[in-house]
């Protein structure tokens, strides 16, 4: 990502489009630690923007790959997350995300620029890492739709 890329994020005219993608396997999901801001050093799902041309779903698996280096298949919609960061200028940064679960297909997690820590983690637990917003009640659903299709 370059410089150019994260100053249009910042104090955006509208909101931002992403992704983020719930992956499982034999009933963990993947958790990824962000490696740069917003939100440096909490854990999240792996996901990023939205490029033009792309699907949502086209994205979210894009998106896994690059980040953490895994394959999978698309099972659900899960739920969209709106996170807005404002300070004194005014909003700082709004991203709209919409959130999927699948199923792990293939590849072993790595790190990467974006994620300085991947871990399989239950999705009902997560033991008091630090988290993004929201992250828990993304997974309990997630958990609930992976179950539901099996």
């Amino acid at each position: 990502m370059t410089l150019e890329a994260v100053s249009d994020r910042l104090y955006p005219a509208r909101p931002i489009l992403a992704v983020s993608l719930a992956v499982f396997r034999e009933g963990r999901v993947l958790i990824a630690r962000r490696a740069r801001a917003p939100l440096q050093g909490l854990y999240s799902l792996p996901g990023g923007v939205v490029e033009i041309g792309e699907t949502l779903r086209e994205a979210a698996l894009r998106e896994l790959g690059e980040e953490v280096g895994l394959t999978a298949r698309i099972v659900a919609f899960n739920d969209h997350v709106e996170s807005i960061m404002r300070d004194e200028r005014g909003v700082r940064a709004h991203y709209v995300i919409a959130s999927f679960v699948a199923r792990w297909t293939g590849g072993e997690a790595r790190t990467s620029e974006e994620a300085d820590s991947v871990l399989w983690v239950d999705p009902r637990n997560l033991q008091d890492l630090p988290a993004t917003p929201g992250l828990e009640g993304v997974l309990a659903k997630a958990a609930d739709l992976i179950e539901a299709y099996p």
